[in-house]
């Protein structure tokens, strides 16, 4: 079974930063693409960043330019570099693989709440 868990958020102010982690056990990382994902009440989830198995990566508009994401299949592990934070980007976050179907997708984890806030 594929879990994740995810760690490294917490209370920050505006304009600070936070890198979020993410460990999978299994499964072989490697293979596949991955992404974080955020929520925030009454909102669907929506996928904010994205690193395929070569290393490509993609952003959504509003993170770009402030977020990286990167990741160690050594490790089993993928991050998300967060700088510039503002108050938009309080959620709870979540790393998942990105799959052909959203049914092949394994559940997710408990996630990770983000708190921008003065």
């Amino acid at each position: 079974q594929v879990q994740f868990v995810e760690s490294g958020g917490g209370l920050v102010q505006p304009g600070g930063s936070l890198r979020l982690s993410c460990v999978v056990s299994g499964t072989n990382i490697s293979k596949y693409a991955m992404g974080w994902w955020r929520q925030t009440p009454g909102t669907r989830r929506e996928l904010i960043a994205q690193i395929t198995s070569n290393e490509s990566k993609n952003y959504a508009t509003f993170v770009k330019g402030r977020f990286t994401i990167s990741r160690d299949n050594a490790k089993n592990t993928m991050s998300l570099q967060m700088d510039s934070l503002n108050v938009g980007d309080t959620a709870v976050y979540y790393c998942n693989l990105i799959t052909p179907r959203i049914s092949d997708r394994p559940n997710w984890g408990q996630g990770i709440q983000v708190t921008v806030s003065s």
